[in-house]
């Protein structure tokens, strides 16, 4: 079994309902990695968890764009918006956490995508690149200087958070098993984790940090 420090944090990407089968934006398989985070989290001092949390008019959701429809994208002050069916709204039960996700071992739960206007993939800068989240000055200030990521989805909220953590100077793990991915474009999975590697996050399974 691994050994993990302090400097050590585990992030729990979106792990919620509404993604997860039978949800309004459903990762298939998503359910699937609760058990694999269920084992991992109690082996680390430090667990942030993530929501997508929506409010009603959400730019991100396609019923809020005339004419357009579910997967079409569009130019929204200068940032290229995919749309999505209405998922993740606040105080939604499709928000929720999965059942039998144990939230007990959160340590902070970071609420993301809240601005009507601005979407978010990244658990550490909203979608146009510069309204922090606050979470890089969170793990910075408690000393942490290596992530592990797991959740849904590795070809987007994985994918950006991952790719962030790298940029802010974070020694970066991606746990692949504790992830599912979108799977869309077609290949957007594979293309994910080649740029992963590329960025040099280190793609580890959970029985390497079990032992």
């Amino acid at each position: 079994m691994k050994n993990f420090s302090e400097t050590d944090a585990l992030l729990v990407i979106d792990v919620q309902r509404d993604f997860c089968p039978g949800g309004a934006l459903e990762v298939k398989g998503g359910d699937r990695v609760v058990p694999v985070i269920n084992r991992i989290m109690p082996l680390f001092s430090r667990v942030v968890a993530t929501q997508d949390w929506h409010p009603v008019d959400h730019v991100s959701f396609a019923v809020n764009h005339e004419g357009k429809k579910v997967l079409d994208t569009l130019e929204i002050n200068g940032i290229t918006q995919m749309l999505w069916p209405e998922h993740c709204v606040q105080g939604s039960e499709g928000a929720g956490f999965h059942s039998e996700l144990n939230t007990k071992l959160f340590h902070l739960i970071l609420r993301k995508g809240i601005f009507h206007l601005l979407d978010s993939y990244s658990s550490f800068f909203e979608n146009d690149r510069k309204t922090a989240t606050g979470l890089h000055f969170y793990l910075k200030g408690l000393g942490v200087e290596s992530v592990y990521l797991c959740g849904l989805a590795t070809d987007y909220c994985v994918f950006y958070s991952a790719m962030d953590a790298v940029k802010l100077g974070f020694r970066t793990c991606l746990i692949e098993d504790a992830c599912r991915g979108v799977g869309f474009p077609s290949g957007s999975v594979d293309r994910a984790l080649r740029e992963m590697k590329s960025a040099e996050v280190k793609i580890l399974k959970s029985k390497d940090l079990l032992g």
